[in-house]
């Protein structure tokens, strides 16, 4: 099985706990046979590398230096992260499985390559907009809030890390619950319920 994870954050670059969740469930994606290609951002170490785990990484910069705010830096970079990822596509003799999307910032990629390729895609939700703005409904909030509805929409299957978060994208997004499943990084079960959701989602074998 081969699969690619899509995180706007990935050590180096660590903005918060999300960089370290995507890194040890690669490695650990690794160990388990599967081939894993993740693309994400970083200012200047770009390109395609292969880390001493055998995680692929390709990490890319925003074309585009100048912005007026987070919505046009991601939806920038939505264009170079499909281009890359189209790329590893085409390497790969098209025998990718699926997408893994971690929160919403390239979940219009994901939602481009699974048109462009047929490819299916899953949303791992780390947050969600509601409660990192509560209560907030400016233009910028909704227009965050859309896109994250988008990838619930599109998505085939959800990740959460948590039955209250399962719980809050069903009460928020009317997702139905049997879309969402709970996966618990710090559970025995973890990468199981992660492979189970990766062979249901992409189908193959956890086999290189």
């Amino acid at each position: 099985m081969q699969v690619i994870i899509l995180s706007w954050e990935y050590p180096p670059r660590v903005v918060g706990k999300l960089a370290d969740y995507v890194r040890e469930l690669a490695v650990r994606l690794v160990k388990n046979k599967i081939r894993v290609y993740v693309v994400t951002y970083h200012d200047f170490l770009t390109g395609l590398h292969e880390e001493p785990e055998g995680v692929r990484t390709c990490r890319i910069t925003n074309p585009v230096k100048t912005h007026i705010g987070v919505l046009t830096w991601v939806l920038t970079l939505n264009q170079e992260a499909e281009r890359v990822t189209a790329n590893i596509y085409y390497d790969a003799d098209k025998q990718i499985n699926l997408i893994d999307a971690h929160d919403w910032h390239f979940i219009p990629a994901a939602v481009t390559l699974k048109k462009a390729f047929n490819l299916p895609f899953i949303y791992s939700i780390d947050s969600l907009e509601d409660h990192r703005s509560h209560g907030a409904n400016s233009p910028f909030n909704m227009s965050i809030k859309s896109i994250e509805w988008l990838g619930m929409y599109e998505a085939k299957k959800i990740l959460v890390k948590s039955e209250w978060m399962r719980d809050e994208a069903h009460r928020i997004y009317k997702v139905p619950i049997q879309k969402i499943k709970v996966v618990k990084p710090k559970s025995q079960t973890w990468m199981k319920d992660v492979l189970e959701a990766y062979m249901k989602t992409g189908g193959g074998s956890v086999s290189r």
